[in-house]
């Protein structure tokens, strides 16, 4: 028998855990009043999951839903993956009804990190009063953040969107919606369409007209608001089981002299890091959607 303090701790647990540690903006906070503006903080974890949300309506970011592999703690060396047959491929026996029989499997070194990058200026003497300053950091530089890090998993160079072998659905077929129709199709492979992320235009327009969007939610499909997804298209897949973010485990938050164009005026300002990169292990259950 598991001892107690071996079993994986409930939501609940994790969440009082972390009201009892200090913030990342209080560590930057007290590192300020140390070194003034050569502070720089680096923390053994990535503080875009460091924060528990205070806002009554959820809006979750692209990582909660994808498994997180902390390379930092649980170093590797490839990632699996699955690819659809090829023309010319043998007919596989079953394939017919199981169509992931016929996949070919692949390994793949771990891709190079992402840098994940976010911008904040302060506003004059903010850190002579330490809470505003506290929460200044946690709801503000690291917000934004977050919105940074949907970039990198879901539309930038190494994201979602622009990786191979994701087919686009622009027919919902036999069905309502082409998200229904990826979400059978998901399953025809032996997955299951577990997230969805949408821009919120297309989320609301759909509340409004019918129960779609509920439905696919009392349906266990975890929904992702954002605008980094084109107005009038989804991303649907198995992201249980079929993709992966490979975490350093690592940020940083220091003073930094910006890029120029970053912000319309001169001042002082903070700069915070994260390092990670998005994988599909199962290409074929992942469709972006016309919606």
């Amino acid at each position: 028998m598991l001892k107690a303090d071996t079993v994986k701790p409930t939501l609940a647990q994790v969440v009082a855990d972390r009201k009892q540690e200090m913030s990342p903006g209080r560590r930057f906070v007290e590192a300020c009043a140390e070194h003034g503006l050569d502070a720089a903080v680096e923390y053994d974890v990535t503080i875009t999951d460091s924060l528990t949300s205070s806002r009554r309506k959820p809006r979750n970011p692209a990582r909660t839903m994808l498994r997180t592999v902390d390379l930092s703690r649980d170093p590797r060396q490839f990632y699996w993956h699955e690819s659809a047959p090829e023309a010319g491929d043998a007919p596989i026996e079953g394939a017919e009804v199981r169509r992931e029989l016929a996949s070919r499997f692949g390994k793949s070194p771990i891709p190079e990190l992402l840098t994940t990058t976010a911008w904040v200026q302060v506003p004059p003497d903010l850190w002579k009063d330490p809470e505003t300053f506290e929460t200044f950091i946690n709801y503000r530089l690291i917000v934004r953040l977050c919105t940074a890090e949907n970039v990198t998993i879901i539309s930038g160079e190494g994201g979602l969107l622009n990786l191979p072998g994701i087919e686009r659905m622009t027919s919902p077929g036999p069905f309502a919606s082409a998200i229904l129709r990826a979400c059978n199709e998901i399953e025809q492979m032996g997955g299951t369409a577990d997230g969805m992320i949408i821009n919120p235009v297309d989320y609301y327009r759909a509340m409004g007209t019918g129960r779609l969007m509920d439905d696919l939610e009392q349906n266990g499909v975890f929904i992702v608001r954002t605008r980094l997804v084109e107005p009038g298209s989804a991303i649907v897949g198995d992201f249980g089981h079929g993709a992966q973010l490979f975490d350093a485990g690592r940020s940083v938050i220091r003073f930094a002299e910006a890029p120029e164009g970053t912000f319309t005026e001169p001042g002082i300002a903070l700069k915070a890091e994260i390092y990670e990169r998005v994988v599909v292990n199962l290409p074929t259950n992942f469709f972006v959607v016309s919606v």
